[in-house]
């Protein structure tokens, strides 16, 4: 039985990269104007984090991290700062790109300093004040200190210690006054993630289609067949049973780890790779691939035991964090690994129930939904993406990137 999951499943991923449904990506955010004079932005940053969009919940503000203009303002610079890796050529937002839901959308994995390979997708950092739990495996419970890791990580901005990035923050005397204004001090290890996570707290979008019918009350913002989606989502695709919706406000997820079979499928088809791959080599044009000529230019792929690599507990093999489902619709790819291009590919994946193997969780079973069904389970999932984005991009952009 797992044999011929796994077998269904690879098809339908390879389907996906045919000539006649080459994947499309979602049109780039362009920046608005708000309606707000530019230089005016940070200040609504700052009213944005203190009084969320309509769908979402108060932003929780650490007590010993109130957020200000100022904070705001000197992380947004350090988010874009290419000079705060190893070889001065990567930054934040070059894995999570503004104009693309803060995601990366051409990459199923993110690339780092010198084209090396991370194994996970660049998650968004949209709404990302409200998890407790960061990263795909939870490795890190704070904005404060989460940047830490990709800042030293060497197939990431590679910095040999956060002594070495502080020390050349401190000598740069723009910096210098902006740390000043900010914390009346030089920078520091502690000051840095507190600038970097108030200004990822500014990035909060609700205020979807979903969210003016469902807390708006307004019954013409939700289509017939979004509606019957979201019966769906609650009810026979059993969707809302992790993705989770509060009578006041939805976060769509429930922020704990689960094992839906899908981490456990990778592993085997990295253990017993294809002999072909498709690459698209052109819009519309696909290849089939040697596997063999693929690895032979390509880095070892990494297993991936998800939560377990953080805890190294047993029953935590396979299991990764719930993704927030809010503007999924403009966050692909897909998955923890990307591997996933469509949301299509996704209900494809729950629809099938998954590979069935004895540790996966028993809410992942075949749901046997019709064409029709996933079709408007897909266009609820739609109806979850939010107005501003085009705000958040406009106000990442309020000043060119930090690369000379």
């Amino acid at each position: 039985m797992i044999r011929s999951a796994l077998i269904a499943l690879v098809a339908v991923w390879a389907s996906a990269l045919t000539a006649e449904q080459v994947y499309e990506a979602p049109q780039q955010i362009t920046p608005g104007s708000c309606n707000e004079s530019g230089a005016n932005w940070a200040e609504n940053a700052l009213q944005r984090s203190l009084n969320a969009p309509l769908g979402l919940p108060p932003v929780p503000h650490p007590v010993d991290n109130p957020p200000t203009v100022e904070k705001i303002e000197l992380g947004r610079k350090l988010f874009f700062d290419r000079r705060l890796s190893i070889n001065r050529t990567m930054s934040c937002a070059m894995c999570h790109v503004p104009e693309q839901a803060f995601v990366n959308w051409e990459l199923a994995t993110a690339v780092g300093v010198e084209g090396r390979s991370v194994k996970r997708n660049s998650p968004t950092v949209i709404n990302v004040a409200y998890l407790d739990a960061l990263f795909h495996d939870g490795r890190d419970f704070s904005l404060e200190t989460q940047y830490i890791a990709p800042m030293v990580a060497s197939n990431e901005m590679a910095n040999p210690s956060m002594g070495w990035v502080v020390s050349q923050i401190n000598r740069d005397a723009e910096y210098q006054a902006m740390f000043d204004a900010a914390f009346a001090a030089p920078a520091s290890l502690n000051s840095i993630g507190q600038a970097l996570g108030t200004y990822q707290r500014s990035l909060v979008a609700g205020n979807s289609k979903f969210d003016r019918w469902y807390y708006g009350g307004d019954e013409t913002a939700l289509g017939a067949a979004e509606q019957r989606g979201f019966e769906l989502f609650k009810g026979e695709a059993g969707c809302a049973s992790c993705h989770l919706i509060g009578e006041e406000s939805a976060l769509f997820t429930d922020t704990q780890f689960y094992d839906i079979g899908y981490g456990r499928l990778r592993e085997d088809i990295r253990q017993n790779p294809p002999k072909t791959v498709p690459v698209q080599v052109a819009p519309g044009v696909v290849h089939q691939v040697d596997f063999a000529r693929v690895k032979s230019v390509s880095a070892t792929r990494e297993a991936d035991l998800g939560r377990y690599e953080v805890t190294e507990e047993t029953e935590d093999r396979w299991k990764f964090r719930t993704p927030s489902l809010r503007n999924v619709g403009v966050t692909p790819p897909y998955m923890h690994d990307g591997a996933f291009s469509t949301l299509s590919d996704v209900l494809n994946f729950y629809n099938t129930g998954g590979p069935n193997h004895p540790e996966q969780d028993s809410r992942i079973r075949p749901l046997g939904l019709g064409d029709a069904e996933l079709a408007e389970l897909e266009a609820f999932l739609n109806a979850l993406t939010s107005t501003g984005l085009d705000c958040l991009v406009a106000e990442a952009r309020s000043q060119p990137p930090d690369n000379h």
